[in-house]
């Protein structure tokens, strides 16, 4: 038996028992929910940094819209956001690098 104790996507638990499998699971409050998805977020970060591919890029977007409505937001009020600062502050196509201001 291996123990997790992490927060893992919706549909994993049914996913190990089509497998063959079982576990247990508990569902945790919104309050309880945050830190496990902050947590959650490093995780992807670190998988993405090892394996740069863009599956890691997509759990990090989805621990993001997690994070976004255990704060109270929708995934559109994130985008949307994004979106601003874009518009306001560019984004990092261009891959510029700040060296000094005077």
């Amino acid at each position: 038996m291996k123990k997790y104790d992490k927060l893992v996507r919706d549909l994993i638990p049914e996913i190990i028992r089509k497998d063959g499998k079982e576990c247990s699971v508990k569902i945790v409050s919104e309050k309880e929910k945050l830190p496990l998805l902050e947590e959650k977020l490093k995780e992807e970060v670190n998988e993405y940094l090892e394996d740069k591919n863009i599956e890691e890029l997509a759990d990090v977007i989805e621990v993001l819209f997690g994070l976004a409505e255990a704060l109270g937001y929708s995934e559109e009020d994130l985008v949307k956001a994004r979106e601003k600062k874009r518009d306001e502050r560019g984004g990092f196509k261009d891959g510029v690098v700040l060296g000094e201001v005077w």
